[in-house]
């Protein structure tokens, strides 16, 4: 208990001064445009691994998500949250399904925002803010005050000198310690131009987005049949 309570004082890190206003935005929209937003916005399909534990492919345009995690596979409208589960091939009803969509939500939320995060920065219910950093440079915080499954989470974004996202620092509310770093490297330009970030390391972990396939067409992402639909 004694290592763990000097470990929190010695890793953890208040959330610095935030200052908001027509700079921030300014900021977020050097970052977006870095990023190539149009691009993502315009990208019909895109199917990914997450650090080889969950796999995902989703329709942006009907925003209807595939969840695959070990035999559970969820077909998911992202806005109803209406759909279809199954367990080793077997449609699920009732609480069985309840239960799997429920599971299947939260790891959407969570493992696709390492996909994505870059491009939510006007999402409804966002905040942005510029924070001093110590060397000088100038970092955005992203503050979500709704949606997902844990709003009010900060992201302190970092940028190298051509506005692209080199790391961020957090304060969510699943990690007790505020304030930890992670990276956002190995960026892979898909087709059409948008990027994303493969590689995301940390102290005590790393996370992966594997297996990344993009495209306006089905065959894109592996499919000959539409498989959106339930």
């Amino acid at each position: 208990m004694i290592g763990l309570v000097i470990t929190y004082f010695v890793l953890n890190e208040s959330k610095p001064e935030v200052k908001t206003g027509p700079e921030a935005d300014k900021l977020a929209q050097q970052m977006l445009m870095a990023l190539n937003k149009p691009a993502w916005d315009s990208l019909r399909y895109i199917s990914w691994d997450f650090v080889g534990r969950n796999q995902y492919a989703w329709d942006k345009q009907q925003e209807i998500a595939i969840i695959k995690s070990g035999e559970s596979e969820v077909v998911m409208n992202l806005k109803s949250m209406e759909g279809q589960a199954k367990n080793a091939g077997t449609l699920l009803t009732g609480e069985a399904k309840d239960a799997a969509m429920s599971k299947a939500w939260a790891n959407w939320c969570n493992d696709s925002f390492w996909l994505y995060a870059p491009y939510k920065l006007f999402d409804p219910g966002v905040t942005r803010g510029i924070v001093d950093l110590e060397d000088g440079q100038t970092g955005l915080m992203v503050s979500y005050t709704s949606g997902g499954t844990t709003p009010g989470d900060s992201y302190l974004w970092i940028l190298d000198d051509n506005n692209k996202p080199e790391a961020w620092k957090m304060w969510v509310g699943i990690i007790p310690i505020g304030g930890v770093y992670n990276t956002w490297e190995n960026w892979q330009t898909l087709p059409g131009g948008a990027m994303i970030a493969q590689n995301h390391k940390m102290k005590l972990m790393d996370i992966t987005v594997n297996d990344v396939k993009a495209g306006q067409s089905l065959s894109d992402i592996g499919y000959q049949n539409d498989p959106f639909t339930f």
